[in-house]
């Protein structure tokens, strides 16, 4: 059978090998741990953009990068794999776009995941590198915790229709992180979102290195170009800084596999990038 996202292309033996999860009929449960997997397994990374790249956002060309180059990627890459392992088990799926930051100023460029069980739909967002581990329901005031982060989602106006802003909890308060809308999705919106995302001068991910990921202790590890960024459940978090001959360790335990001469491009793209202030 083929389909407008090209599901019946994607390896699902190999897929389910390299997170380490085996088939199971559709339910909560296995819904839930098929997306730590999926998270655990491949990092959020955005090389490629900036190195001037826009990534595949299909099917064949996602799983060539993630299952057979070892790598990960963004939340078009993300999402676009993890959905079609959900249809492939026999769930009901639905991509959604979201936006970051600000409605009005920001276009719609991070893909999500809405997944139907039961009649409840619930919200899996692989492809943001928050470190939510499990969907969370798309209920006004819904709440999901794990591994000592706090998510919840709410139901808030976006012109003359609504949105659900899923937030991370940041103290005694929370952090707005996207806003994901109604909208149908198809395939050509993710490729103008990703030509966007991964070359227009605008775009965040051409001036800093952004990864993130989990390593085998469990601790959620995020970096950029100069930063690390360490989570621990039931320890304080901890910042510091990243020299440049640290960088490719990091890769490497974050499972970015990159060539020699990709590496070398990319530590020649960072020295190109501003200073920051």
């Amino acid at each position: 059978m083929t389909t407008s996202w090209g599901t019946e292309a994607l390896d699902l033996t190999a897929y389910l090998d390299r997170v380490g999860v085996p088939a199971q009929p559709p339910d909560g449960e296995y819904l839930d741990r098929l997306h730590e997997a999926h998270i655990r397994a491949f990092p959020f990374e955005t090389v490629d953009a900036l190195l001037g790249r826009a990534p595949a956002v299909d099917v064949r060309g996602v799983q060539e990068k993630f299952l057979g180059g070892g790598r990960g990627g963004y939340c078009f890459e993300h999402g676009v794999l993890f959905a079609a392992a959900l249809e492939r088990l026999g769930f009901e799926v639905h991509r959604r776009l979201g936006t970051v930051g600000p409605a009005g100023e920001n276009a719609r460029t991070h893909l999500l995941v809405e997944v139907v069980l039961d009649g409840r739909r619930l919200l899996a967002d692989p492809g943001f590198g928050s470190g939510m581990r499990r969907p969370i329901a798309m209920e006004d005031g819904a709440r999901r915790s794990g591994g000592g982060m706090t998510f919840g989602l709410a139901r808030v106006p976006r012109g003359r229709s609504w949105g659900w802003e899923l937030r991370k909890q940041r103290g005694q308060g929370w952090e707005p992180l996207h806003v994901t809308h109604e909208s149908e999705v198809y395939p050509v919106d993710l490729v103008a979102g990703n030509h966007f995302v991964a070359t227009h001068p605008d775009s965040v991910f051409r001036r800093m290195l952004v990864v993130t990921g989990f390593l085998p202790d469990g601790i959620h590890a995020s970096l950029t170009q100069d930063s690390i960024t360490l989570r621990a459940p039931g320890s304080p978090t901890r910042h510091g800084e990243l020299a440049p001959e640290d960088l490719d360790p990091w890769l490497d335990r974050l499972g970015v596999r990159l060539p020699e001469d990709d590496r070398a491009l990319l530590h020649k793209r960072l020295a190109e990038l501003p200073s920051p202030t």
